[in-house]
């Protein structure tokens, strides 16, 4: 079972992606109230699927946005002078940056040195503060697939990593998101991603190198973790920024994020202003 969120005749509304692709009503308009149910919205579907329904980002506006950041061994591989952190680095992502399925990647300009970046992306269930590593799981609601978009050319002036990862439409997120219950080992899943078809990273996540468990340990030792709240775990090595020449994102190109899993979500590339 996958929840989602869908376009229901020009109004958001919450649903249940059946094994055949189909997507079920729950009744629902916000995905926080599937949140706050634990899931058991079940009883609610219809027996009817809803006939071509646009997939929207699972979560409209996130309470917080949590980064991890530097958290594959793989990094290292392309980025020879990285610096692993002796504690997991996090930084933020804006709730305006939340966009979903086939919405569009705006660059700030055509000349950006705009990057993708796939991850896994944790969504918290319940209130948590100052987790063990071994209970931080039990906060978890579901697992969804972040696109951790990224102007290389403002991130890394002055280190401007909130505003170089903050522009509308740099956060993309979807397509669906996969209840904990049915993924019960977040370590043993492979992200990937595709740029006009071509793969350009694909790894295991049992090569980050702070686990899902210790990561939500460590943020809530440091803020509290709301329901809805989105917790996205870094990306292995394979970005554009560290190929050979850098090769970024320009109009037209489709970029297409997936947690095997989850889903694979596709965002086209457009000029902005």
């Amino acid at each position: 079972m996958k929840f989602v969120r869908f376009d229901d005749d020009g109004r958001a509304a919450v649903g249940i992606l059946d094994e055949g692709g189909r997507v079920l009503r729950t009744g629902l308009t916000d995905m926080r109230e599937v949140i706050e149910r634990d899931g058991a919205v079940q009883a609610l579907s219809a027996a009817e699927p809803v006939v071509g329904a646009r997939l929207l980002s699972p979560l409209e506006r996130p309470g917080k946005i949590l980064c991890a950041g530097i958290n594959y061994v793989s990094h290292k591989d392309e980025n020879p002078a990285a610096v692993f952190p002796s504690v997991p680095f996090f930084f933020s992502k804006l709730p305006t940056a939340v966009v979903g399925p086939d919405d569009e990647i705006v660059l700030p300009e055509p000349t950006s040195q705009v990057d993708y970046e796939v991850e896994l992306a944790v969504v918290v269930g319940r209130r948590a503060r100052g987790l063990s590593e071994e209970d931080a799981l039990r906060c978890v609601f579901g697992y969804t697939v972040a696109n951790d978009v990224s102007a290389r050319d403002v991130q890394f002036v002055d280190n401007q990593i909130t505003l170089g990862k903050g522009f509308d439409s740099f956060c993309p997120l979807g397509p669906a998101i996969v209840p904990a219950a049915e993924l019960p080992d977040p370590q043993h899943v492979t992200v990937a991603s595709y740029v006009n078809g071509e793969l350009r990273q694909h790894e295991s996540t049992s090569g980050m190198l702070f686990p899902v468990a210790r990561l939500l340990a460590f943020a809530s030792h440091h803020v509290t973790l709301e329901p809805g709240d989105v917790i996205t775990t870094g990306t292995p090595a394979g970005v554009g920024t560290f190929r050979s020449p850098p090769d970024y994102l320009r109009p037209g190109d489709v970029v297409e994020v997936e947690v095997d899993v989850i889903g694979r979500m596709r965002n086209p590339v457009v000029a902005g202003w």
